[in-house]
């Protein structure tokens, strides 16, 4: 599925630049902040710290998705941003983002997914509103536990965007979608990676699983993350490794590799239908 991302639900991952700022319990152990450390960028994280920006060359790659997608008569995902949050509050990323939803627009056979932690902040930023937004545009948001379902599902649900999704990555608590289900398209869920990870217990993942078939809401299992349920298979190597008792079930870290993304014995590549 992922052509140029190793991300399993998208097609393509877009950048307009680099750097964040941590905003509820999801950002505690950022995997972008972990990989730009690696690359000596790690102070983009900081407060008040500086963005990264890219070339043209950069921002070009787009339209050359957008044409292949037209000539293969096959539309293809865009994740923006995996590195930044297209809608943080900051006056200097205003250029770029001029220059992103004009590449949106120029990009008709890319569907875009942009995934904000700042729902709230669309309805300022966003150039489109109401029935303005372009077909191509599946507007997401991040909810991590049902506090923070309850803050940002209201603002997700009040903008215009054709397809809406949730990401439940990193899951850390129980969620469900009661009452905003006809706003939610997608729902992609995923425990946390790294070496600090904390571990998603296999109820709040089945839980939403469950109600997302209930609902008829395609459902998107990416990973387990580090902490995969030993009663899930027996055919592991677990000798040495760390384990905690959740939910009743012995949770082992044996990295994110390894755990996989079975659920229930099998994969879980639900996508929205959209026109």
């Amino acid at each position: 599925m992922a052509a140029n991302s190793n991300i399993e639900w998208t097609h393509h991952t877009f950048n307009p630049w680099w750097g964040c700022e941590k905003v509820s319990p999801a950002c505690k152990h950022c995997y972008a902040q972990t990989w730009a450390k690696r690359c000596g960028n790690g102070e983009l994280w900081k407060a008040g710290s500086e963005r990264r920006f890219f070339t043209d060359r950069h921002w070009n790659d787009p339209t050359k998705w957008n044409r292949a997608a037209q000539e293969a008569g096959q539309r293809q995902r865009v994740f923006c941003a995996s590195m930044a949050d297209v809608f943080e509050v900051r006056d200097d990323l205003d250029e770029a983002r001029i220059r992103l939803w004009a590449l949106i627009e120029a990009t008709p056979h890319l569907d875009w997914l942009l995934l904000t932690k700042r729902i709230e902040s669309v309805s300022d930023i966003a150039p489109w509103s109401g029935d303005e937004w372009p077909d191509n545009v599946w507007l997401g948001t991040t909810v991590e536990n049902q506090k923070y379902a309850d803050l940002r599902l209201p603002y997700l649900a009040e903008a215009g965007a054709k397809t809406k999704f949730l990401s439940c990555e990193p899951l850390l608590g129980n969620v469900t979608l009661d009452g905003w289900h006809q706003h939610i398209d997608w729902v992609i869920a995923g425990g946390e990676s790294g070496p600090k990870s904390r571990p998603m217990y296999p109820s709040w993942l089945r839980n939403l699983r469950d109600e997302c078939e209930s609902l008829a809401i395609p459902f998107h299992f990416k990973q387990w993350g580090n902490w995969f349920p030993i009663d899930s298979s027996s055919e592991l190597n677990y000798k040495n490794k760390q384990v905690l008792v959740v939910d009743d079930i012995e949770m082992v870290n044996i990295g994110k590799k390894k755990a996989g993304r079975l659920l229930d014995g099998k994969e879980w590549n639900g996508l929205p239908e959209v026109a």
